[in-house]
């Protein structure tokens, strides 16, 4: 592969390069982004600058950290990009086609399918089974137990994601599909620390288990789609507007074009909510004069009533801790890109084929844009904050034509959520339980987000 070529000459008429650290002979930097991900990329951030040049095994790449030239990205010279290919053709077996991996024809037509399932009145109509799940798993929680959040969200989204987007009721299937994602972002997560690629039928034991866990997942899917098919359920939500689709030609989709297209919407829809959720109690459980102040905005708004969609506009400190759990704790911590043509960025040439990193776990840490960056802060939000910064200088949803299709769905559930939760428990997080960081498509915890809950009176 081409390496980086500059093209911004010094003073003293010589050319520069990308500066970067010193990689192994081969692996290059990733057993360094291995051990710790974002703590070494955040390092290069601060070392390097905007652009720092990395070696992933054979592959050159560029960490990119600078609002201007992430716009350039995402938006000004966006067809000159596409998701990386080294990674993402990795996850066939898992994505298919679908929105997450498609790119240009596929994904303008993907993204036509879905995207009325996520339109205001669909997402008001999505509300009251979002907060009747959330108050049936509270209902079941005790003043002074100990349980792991992010297996509780995880489920909890599981559950919504089913309802609203599927109109479907997994509660039979929650065991063997946590199980399955869990063996699924296992293997990924395992995938970012190789320097080469392994085929999926080669029988590692990480393979045989990603591919059980795929058959999981299929077979919910699956089941779902003949549940539709058959009459046994109601034609509502993503999955109504999937099975109504038709091509040019005025062909449905195929139960294959289906599998691919709910499949991605699933662990989109719900892990990346319930790993913002997860990861804000661990947040909210450090700092619980906050949460008081939350559950106190949430009684004065809600009193004892049925939180709905017509409330969250009230709910003005809820929504910025949101807003602020999502600026520190992103559960989309890394978007790729490859370049396929050749291009410039900012004051480098960048070939066809050249992979650029992007991460918004670093960039909305940079102190450029933040004020205490590495502070969970959500009054900072209160005021013109969000109208004065740079436009990529936040970014938990990514930006330009491939912003996430779900993320007006994932504010408003994670504010439900939140209200639910609040109102009725105060969060302790356990600290002597650290959580640690598993960096796979998402950023999970390592070891549980353990917390201790407090019932309030």
């Amino acid at each position: 592969m081409t390496a980086v070529q500059p093209i911004a000459p010094d003073q003293t008429g010589a050319t520069i390069t990308p500066p970067g650290p010193r990689g192994l002979p081969i692996l290059g930097h990733i057993l360094d982004i291995a051990r710790d991900a974002v703590g070494y990329l955040e390092r290069c951030a601060q070392t390097y600058g905007d652009v720092t040049r990395l070696q992933l095994g054979a592959y050159p790449a560029l960490l990119i950290n600078e609002a201007d030239l992430l716009e350039q990205i995402y938006v000004k010279q966006h067809e000159k990009f596409i998701k990386n290919r080294v990674f993402w053709r990795q996850l066939r077996a898992l994505l298919g086609n679908g929105l997450f991996v498609a790119e240009h024809e596929d994904w303008r037509r993907e993204r036509h399918f879905a995207a009325p399932a996520f339109a205001t009145r669909p997402l008001q109509a999505y509300a009251p089974a979002m907060v009747a799940e959330a108050e049936r798993r509270v209902a079941g929680w005790r003043d002074g137990q100990e349980i792991d959040m992010h297996r509780e969200m995880m489920a909890l989204g599981l559950m919504i994601a089913a309802r609203t987007l599927l109109n479907a009721d997994v509660t039979g299937d929650l065991p063997g599909i946590e199980q399955g994602v869990d063996w699924v972002m296992d293997e990924i997560a395992a995938r970012y620390a190789r320097p080469i690629l392994i085929p999926d039928a080669v029988p590692l034991p990480g393979h045989i288990r990603y591919r059980k866990g795929i058959k999981a997942l299929e077979a919910l899917i699956y089941r779902i789609i003949e549940d539709q098919r058959a009459g046994r359920s109601a034609p509502e939500g993503l999955i109504g507007q999937l099975m109504g689709a038709r091509d040019e030609t005025g062909r449905p989709m195929s139960d294959v074009q289906l599998r691919d297209a709910i499949c991605n919407m699933l662990l989109a829809g719900y892990e990346t909510s319930a790993l913002t959720m997860a990861w804000g109690f661990d947040l909210l459980g450090r700092e619980r004069d906050i949460q008081d102040q939350i559950a106190a905005e949430v009684r004065d708004v809600i009193g004892d009533r049925t939180p709905t969609h017509e409330d969250l506009p009230a709910l003005k400190l809820t929504e910025n801790a949101i807003i602020e759990i999502l600026r520190l704790r992103p559960p989309g911590w890394m978007i790729g890109r490859e370049a396929i043509e050749d291009t410039r960025i900012g004051n480098y040439d960048i070939p066809k084929g050249m992979t650029l990193l992007t991460s918004p776990w670093v960039t909305q840490r940079d102190p450029r844009y933040f004020d205490d960056p590495q502070a969970f802060r959500p009054e900072r939000w209160a005021g013109n904050l969000r109208r004065t910064l740079p436009r990529f200088a936040y970014f938990p949803f990514g930006g330009g034509p491939r912003v996430c299709i779900g993320n007006r769905f994932a504010m408003m559930e994670a504010m439900l959520l939140l209200a639910v939760i609040v109102r009725r428990f105060d969060i302790e997080r356990m600290v002597e339980r650290e959580a640690g960081f598993v960096p796979s498509i998402t950023m999970r915890p390592k070891a549980g987000l353990w917390v201790r809950l407090h019932a309030r009176g």
